[in-house]
């Protein structure tokens, strides 16, 4: 086997989400190549560089595992590397060269969303801003008043806290508000979406989870991330029908985007707007 093949058959970059699979997909090698009693290296689960590109120097973290293929994940903590025991460290690191763009898009892609992370982490205090259905809120602390009410008008959410509240105190009683904007704003959606795709919807269930934005259960139960309240229509109407047609395919097939796009036809559009603009990227 020559070493494109090799490295073809080593790497594994299978990928499921709520955007759809965007596989690299290679067999598995059917009997590892046999060494010659390997040296353990003593550097082989820490961190190394690799100069990609020619000019890009990048750190990544290697773990020896029990595995036939070449693992690459790009996270929040950078580039991890996951290698069958038996490889030697020059085809993990010609593997790595074969894959540099990919690795390279992936990392400025998440140092990009930990700059729209920060800039839109909120700050819990009066006068504060907090997105809200794709726009924003200011948040205003009042005394006088009685948990949390929105004036439409201005934009303004009055909160009846004393300005010399806890920020903790602030989160809580907002969070809690918007969790009952998210229900009374998700739950005619789904109802809609359910007559107009066909389903039946047993019940909304508001997830709190870190990693999903929603998931659906074969007994007609839709799971929805409360915080997608922070998000636009659209946006939410994307992630109410991807469950749904959960209901009708529970897969990510070519049937089950034929039945999205049975209500949704340009939902390419907002799914790529969740991508953008996703503070966390959770899977389905």
């Amino acid at each position: 086997m020559g070493a494109r093949k090799l490295l073809a058959a080593l790497f594994d970059g299978r990928q499921l989400s709520l955007f759809g699979p965007e596989p690299v997909v290679a067999p598995p090698l059917s009997t590892p190549p046999q060494a010659p009693n390997p040296t353990p290296n003593p550097a082989a689960r820490g961190e190394r560089s690799v100069l990609l590109d020619g000019s890009h120097r990048v750190a990544y973290t290697l773990r020896r595992a029990r595995r036939r293929t070449i693992g690459f994940a790009v996270g929040p903590e950078g580039l991890a590397v996951s290698a069958p025991r038996w490889v030697l460290l020059a085809d993990i690191e010609s593997a790595l060269q074969e894959k540099s763009g990919w690795i390279l898009r992936k990392l400025v892609e998440q140092r990009e969303r930990a700059e729209r992370l920060q800039a839109s982490r909120i700050e819990w205090r009066d006068g504060a801003e907090l997105p809200y259905l794709g726009g924003h809120l200011r948040m205003r602390l009042d005394a006088s008043r009685s948990g949390a009410v929105l004036d439409a008008a201005t934009g303004v959410l009055h909160v009846g806290l004393s300005p010399l509240a806890e920020p903790a105190q602030l989160r809580d009683v907002v969070q809690a508000w918007l969790q009952r904007q998210a229900r009374a704003h998700f739950e005619p959606r789904c109802r809609e979406f359910a007559v107009r795709l066909g389903v039946q919807m047993k019940q909304l269930r508001l997830s709190s989870a870190q990693t999903r934005w929603g998931s659906a259960s074969a007994d007609g139960t839709i799971r929805l991330n409360w915080r997608l309240v922070h998000y636009a229509p659209a946006i939410i109407d994307y992630v109410v029908v991807h469950e749904l047609a959960h209901l009708r395919e529970m897969n990510h097939s070519p049937r089950f985007w034929d039945v999205v796009r049975s209500v949704m036809p340009d939902f390419e559009t907002a799914r790529g707007l969740l991508r953008e603009e996703s503070l966390f990227q959770p899977e389905t």
